[in-house]
């Protein structure tokens, strides 16, 4: 019996998220996050930038909530990617970085606002995905 390809922890397989060259090509460009979110409304990535955007700005509820729409933007790709609900998420794969920042993002608020326990629940699911994620994304 051969071995190779067999994920020999017995894990999930990590999860790769389509790339998204028209949305990386706008960000480039300098469109603003509601431009994005307009163009690309399934796309995690546009709305981490709008919710970037929102929480620079001390607009916490509304960074909450587009940080919450990006969170669910990505699942469902995720999850169209063959995510079962649990496994890998590498934040060293580029298209993978919008839902992870959306998650990062999402915590930041939810704690801002006072749902510290979602804040916490958020903190362990971004663990999950990958434990490099948050240190990396903190760093930008």
């Amino acid at each position: 019996m051969s071995l190779a390809g067999k994920n020999l922890l017995d894990g999930p397989a990590p999860t790769y998220l389509a790339e998204e060259p028209e949305v990386l090509a706008r960000i480039e460009a300098g469109d603003e996050g509601e431009d994005l979110a307009r163009a690309f409304p399934t796309s995690s990535l546009a709305w981490s930038v709008l919710a970037e955007e929102a929480l620079g700005e001390g607009r916490v509820v509304e960074g909450y909530a587009y940080a919450r729409v990006g969170y669910h933007r990505g699942l469902d790709a995720l999850r169209g990617s063959g995510w079962k609900g649990h496994g890998p998420i590498p934040f060293s794969h580029e298209p993978n970085r919008g839902f992870l920042t959306c998650l990062f993002l999402l915590g930041q608020a939810a704690a801002a606002i006072g749902e510290e326990g979602e804040a916490v629940r958020i903190a362990g699911f971004l663990d999950d995905s990958d434990p490099e994620a948050a240190a990396q994304i903190a760093a930008r």
